[in-house]
């Protein structure tokens, strides 16, 4: 087990608030740190840009090392566990050290991400004597088992806070975990919003697309839930109105087999010249900011970081009616709404978008416009705020009234 990777503290970070009252010390516990999916990004910014006069962070994964794309980016003391069973030897040694970071670490808050920090390191925390726990939820669930559901039932009487990453995510936990609605809070995820000028893109231009003005685009980790298949279902639809549309698949392969049915269905389709799988790519930006559409026809969703950067990025945007997509996309203003497995009506709309460029264009700026009011980064900072200082106001570890601004 690596006990520890510390890295330098910024000056930022110290321990006082101008006033009297030291900051609040905030524990990350996250399964892995080793792509920036996105509730990496959300950890990840809720660490960069928290006001250190109010928050002290320190982040701890509990299975294996943080990515060397994802270091640089985290201005804070970390720790790596090395747990690969939750009822083992190795899992009651890892137990003390997150105990020990606990308790040595004087922390105020224990706020977990993804399935097993939010079960066995939530247990943990509370064990180790953690005055405040925060549970995430980051999906509608699709994956668990009963098993799983009892294990959040049971911890969810433990927890002081739970953040939902969307409304309809609020609304299922309500359902199906039977979560106290007072508990629950919903903080959208939050996208750089910083206009780049720069047209430039590199890595499209190595792959000598036939039209550049007919670029479709998805970006998401390759599994069967993100429904790329469906997606290459109405590639072959749209390539026979279009012939030299391009669709560009973005997302690290986590899913063998699946990686293997897709390629096989491109195949299949005769699609080899319309479909381009990029893989892994640390700068999605520029990509976005080449493609006219973006697409995603995922069978389940919980609230898309991926999404919010293309409607940053001024793109029109096809999604399936799941999870919080529809509290994202406007059906007919930012983009349009698709049924799940519809690949017709998704070919449908990829083709309208195609063939009208100006209303294309105008929903892109629509949705734009409508990530800066609504799911910016200091949006996303000041309501974790808010409702980290309430917690703590109501639980006696702050003896100021929260403040919203930052």
């Amino acid at each position: 087990m690596s006990e520890e990777i510390a890295m330098p503290l910024t000056s930022s970070n110290s321990d006082h608030r101008g006033g009297d009252r030291a900051p609040l010390r905030i524990l990350f516990i996250i399964d892995h740190l080793l792509a920036v999916g996105g509730g990496e990004s959300a950890l990840v910014k809720a660490v960069r840009l928290l006001p250190p006069d109010r928050f002290r962070c320190f982040v701890m994964t509990l299975r294996g090392k943080i990515s060397h794309d994802i270091v640089p980016h985290l201005p804070c003391r970390t720790f790596e566990v090395d747990l690969r069973c939750s009822y083992d030897a190795r899992a009651l040694k890892a137990a003390c050290l997150v105990r020990k970071v606990i308790r040595t670490e004087k922390i105020d808050i224990v706020h977990t991400f993804f399935e097993t920090s939010n079960l066995w390191g939530g247990l943990v925390a509370k064990c180790s004597g953690a005055p405040l726990l925060v549970s995430s939820r980051r999906d509608m669930g699709i994956l668990r088992s009963f098993k799983h559901i009892l294990g959040y039932r049971l911890v969810n009487q433990l927890c002081d806070g739970v953040v939902a990453v969307s409304e309809e995510v609020r609304q299922n936990c309500i359902a199906t975990e039977h979560i106290d609605p007072a508990k629950l809070t919903t903080v959208y995820n939050g996208v750089d919003i910083e206009v780049k000028h720069d047209s430039e893109c590199p890595l499209l231009d190595t792959l000598d697309l036939p039209r550049l003005d007919q670029v479709v685009i998805t970006i998401a980790n390759i599994r069967r839930v993100k429904g790329i298949d469906v997606l290459i279902r109405a590639a072959a639809l749209v390539r026979d109105q279009f012939p030299d549309v391009t669709f560009v698949i973005v997302g690290r392969g986590n899913e063998p087999e699946t990686v293997a049915a897709l390629r096989d269905l491109v195949r299949e389709l005769a699609l080899e010249r319309n479909v381009r799988f990029l893989g892994y790519q640390l700068d999605t930006a520029q990509l976005l900011r080449r493609s006219k559409v973006f697409c995603m026809l995922s069978r389940s969703e919980g609230f898309s970081n991926t999404v919010l950067e293309a409607m940053a990025s001024s793109l029109p945007c096809i999604v399936t009616r799941v999870g919080g997509n529809p509290e994202a996309v406007v059906d007919g203003i930012t983009g349009f709404l698709v049924d799940p497995e519809d690949h017709e009506s998704a070919a449908m709309r990829i083709c309208h978008l195609l063939r009208n460029p100006e209303k294309a264009m105008a929903m892109g700026r629509a949705g734009r416009e409508r990530v800066v009011r609504h799911f910016s980064s200091n949006r996303m900072i000041r309501d974790l705020v808010t409702f980290y200082e309430h917690l703590a106001f109501k639980a006696g570890r702050s003896t100021t009234l929260p403040v919203t601004s930052i």
